[in-house]
């Protein structure tokens, strides 16, 4: 097997993975997963589609991910790892489509309007 190459996003970030066949090895920004990532939940989510494939400790991946804030990166870097998935085997498709892994979140955050303070929020208001 050769070295899988897939792009995540979400919000902002924008995450660029390089999957191939090892001992589960994950660096971001040639960093390990325990020293970038130092939340549990953070790790949950980028391990997230492996342990739903049954895969876990069979790839190597090494991220480059910019932009956003850590949160919308280890979304956007369980997207890109869960389209590789599906590249390398289409039966994973099945466990990964319920649960919404596979889907690109859409949401961004809306634009400040002029004549306003923020996006939605007004000015204060005065009658007098």
């Amino acid at each position: 097997m050769d070295i899988i190459h897939k792009i995540g996003r979400r919000k902002t970030s924008v995450a660029r993975i390089y999957l191939s066949e090892g001992k589960g090895e994950i660096t971001v920004n040639k960093r390990p997963i325990e020293e970038y990532f130092t939340t549990g939940t953070l790790q949950y989510k980028v391990n997230q589609p492996f342990e739903l494939t049954e895969t876990v400790g069979k790839y190597n991946v090494n991220v480059n991910v910019y932009g956003g804030g850590i949160t919308g990166q280890a979304e956007a870097i369980r997207l890109a790892i869960s389209r590789a998935l599906c590249d390398i085997d289409e039966e994973n498709r099945t466990a990964l489509k319920p649960e919404g892994l596979l889907t690109r979140d859409p949401r961004m955050v809306e634009r400040k309007k002029f004549g306003q303070k923020k996006a939605r929020k007004k000015f204060q208001f005065s009658k007098r």
